[in-house]
């Protein structure tokens, strides 16, 4: 072969090697494309169903339901954007604690969110009973409340409430309870301790478990204005009880001016001469007490005796707190609500009998 000929053949092989990497490089391209567009589509297939749509669509899990059943069961109830990618997520995933239960969910939701709620059992979404805990109620109204949904009457709950070797349990493990609660002038120690909200149950949650329920929320809370609690100058037990008077005394709206209004009276030494705390004494909402019920000698009577009560009287919620919190200055003395509930402010009691005579609210105490 001569010169000419054997460059030639270099220069052939030489273009072939070059063809064959050109056209390895392109079936990888082509490959990492489709895995590429794989991803994306099983991405896709995995994502809510509807984006924004947070309507509560309740599903059954049976006993013994494998992932495989599952799927279906949330495709049947719209959940599944698709089946198939649904199908290898399932495969994929380590969805080893598949938990029988009522679950509620929503269309805003991804298929694996749905899942690992599923394969934890994950008490958010499962399905409960709700119970109201009403803002400003006193904790006789709570357990009576309570007893129409968990296996205890409201005498129970109470006794439970009042059981001191639970009550120093309790005491341990929260911050915010202390020694206070167990004065011997408090009526019910964990008066204003639960927070005022919606719980849900399950059908195994004890007594036990729903109180310390109310009480998390209540650390949520006192947490979250520790100190500014620590700026009044108050206990925590001192500042429940008077966010309490205040809940009882007036709506939102009004509450910072009533706060004012206590504060102003406290620090003059002065009685905070609140028929709320009398009414509590007998268990009462109404505001007409009769003069023998505005004599009683209980310490909780702030018509007879200066500063705060043993205790809270109702419970309460973060708006209220910050009212007591964030009270309004002024050097208002007395107040009362009209007909109509707006909350008359005075800075002497002169003004304050005449606006009460100008209402038409003057009655004989008997």
């Amino acid at each position: 072969m001569s010169h000419s000929e054997e460059r030639n053949a270099t220069h052939a092989k030489v273009r072939r090697r070059k063809k064959k990497r050109g056209k390895g490089l392109l079936v990888l391209i082509l490959i990492l494309a489709v895995l590429v567009a794989g991803s994306g589509y099983y991405t896709l297939g995995l994502r809510a169903v509807e984006p924004g749509n947070e309507e509560e669509i309740a599903v059954t899990i049976p006993n013994g339901s494998g992932a495989s059943a599952i799927v279906q069961i949330l495709d049947e109830a719209g959940l599944v954007k698709n089946v198939l990618c649904a199908k290898i997520n399932t495969k994929l995933s380590n969805y080893d604690g598949l938990q029988a239960n009522t679950y509620v969910f929503n269309k805003n939701m991804s298929f694996r969110e749905i899942m690992n709620a599923i394969n934890t059992g994950d008490f958010n979404y499962v399905s409960k009973e709700s119970v109201e805990i009403k803002d400003g109620i006193r904790l006789t109204q709570a357990a009576k409340a309570i007893s129409k949904h968990l296996p205890y009457s409201s005498k129970e709950i109470l006794a439970k409430w009042s059981d001191r070797d639970y009550l120093n349990e309790l005491i341990d493990k929260y911050w915010f309870l202390t020694d206070d609660i167990l004065g011997k002038d408090v009526m019910y120690p964990l008066e204003g301790y639960l927070y005022a909200d919606t719980y849900y149950i399950t059908d195994n949650m004890t007594l036990e478990g729903f109180t310390e329920m109310c009480l998390d929320r209540m650390d949520t809370e006192l947490s979250a204005r520790k100190d500014q609690i620590e700026g009044t100058g108050f206990s925590v037990h001192e500042f429940l009880t008077l966010t309490s008077i205040v809940t009882k005394e007036a709506t939102s709206a009004d509450q910072a001016g009533v706060a004012g209004v206590f504060m102003n009276r406290l620090e003059q030494g002065m009685s905070l001469g609140s028929d709320v705390t009398v009414g509590y004494i007998f268990q009462i909402d109404r505001v007409e007490l009769k003069q023998s019920q505005l004599d009683s000698d209980n310490p909780y009577n702030t018509r007879k005796f200066a500063g705060l009560p043993p205790g809270p009287i109702s419970t309460v919620i973060g708006d209220a707190m910050d009212a007591v919190i964030n009270y309004q200055q002024s050097d208002d003395l007395f107040f009362f609500a009209d007909g109509e509930g707006v909350v008359h402010f005075y800075k002497s009691q002169s003004d304050f009998e005449q606006g009460i005579e100008d209402e038409g609210l003057l009655t004989d105490a008997d």
